[in-house]
């Protein structure tokens, strides 16, 4: 069986995290394992705290996996500080990790910055180089390139400019904001469109931890990066079709840091 690893924060609502990509992998086909970065008590409505794990510890749980049970893909999720930043680039490139999927949780899609500056800079630098693919929606996209993003053009240029400035593949999410779930990929000097319809379902919270999950389980597989995407994309259509509905929560959240350091949550 296919080993997948995902390094990122805990749900103790199980919507989003690790909880949510060891599903996600698990569904998948795949065996899934998790080091995580960071523990919250949340549930559907909020965050009440979290507790961040150390650098240190961080690289003992890596080392642990890697020196034990190899993955076949790594998913990285929301990396907070510039310490867990650094570790995970040092581990992934001594262990030469292959099939590296990086969401580059940056910006909540109301626009809020959710790592500091300092984060950003360090992602750009150590983490960004070493993935094989990075999944950001359009406002990260936007940091990454510097570019206003305003229509199915713009997310080309932009995916474009990101894939050669970091040597990588770029899936680069739509939304409502530029057109209707459709993706673009960009590898190898050549794009793709992803077509998706949009599916009126309020729990849409952890959507970007399942899409990148589900390519890190198919790239595991052995499946190349369009046919991972594209395996990864009816996945999570079919999930959001299903309607599940769960807790009492108001509707989906944004959740992450803010630049000073504070953990913030609120309305989508």
């Amino acid at each position: 069986m296919k080993t997948a690893l995902t390094i990122a924060g805990s749900d103790s609502s199980g919507g989003a995290g690790i909880q949510a990509d060891m599903k996600t992998m698990m569904a998948n086909g795949v065996y899934a394992m998790s080091a995580v970065t960071a523990l919250t008590a949340q549930n559907t409505t909020g965050v009440a705290g979290i507790l961040e794990s150390s650098p240190e510890f961080l690289g003992q749980q890596l080392d642990c996996i890697f020196t034990d049970i190899r993955p076949d893909a790594v998913k990285i999720g929301m990396v907070s500080s510039t310490g867990l930043i650094k570790v995970i680039a040092e581990k992934l490139v001594q262990y030469r990790a292959e099939n590296i999927v990086l969401d580059p949780v940056m910006v909540a899609t109301s626009g809020a910055s959710l790592i500091s500056g300092e984060a950003v800079s360090e992602l750009k630098s150590s983490l960004l180089p070493v993935a094989d693919v990075i999944t950001p929606n359009i406002p990260e996209a936007e940091v990454l390139s510097g570019l206003k993003l305003c229509s199915n053009k713009d997310m080309e240029k932009a995916a474009e400019q990101i894939g050669k400035e970091y040597g990588c593949a770029v899936l680069l999410k739509g939304g409502h904001a530029v057109n209707d779930a459709n993706d673009f990929l960009y590898q190898n000097g050549q794009g793709r469109w992803f077509l998706g319809r949009r599916i009126h379902n309020p729990n849409t919270h952890g959507t970007g931890c399942t899409l990148s999950s589900a390519i890190a389980a198919n790239l595991a597989k052995g499946f190349s990066m369009e046919e991972a995407v594209e395996r990864a994309k009816e996945y999570i259509s079919g999930a959001l079709a299903d309607m599940l509905d769960l807790g009492q929560g108001s509707g989906p959240m944004n959740h992450g840091f803010d630049l000073d350091g504070r953990f913030i949550c609120g309305p989508v």
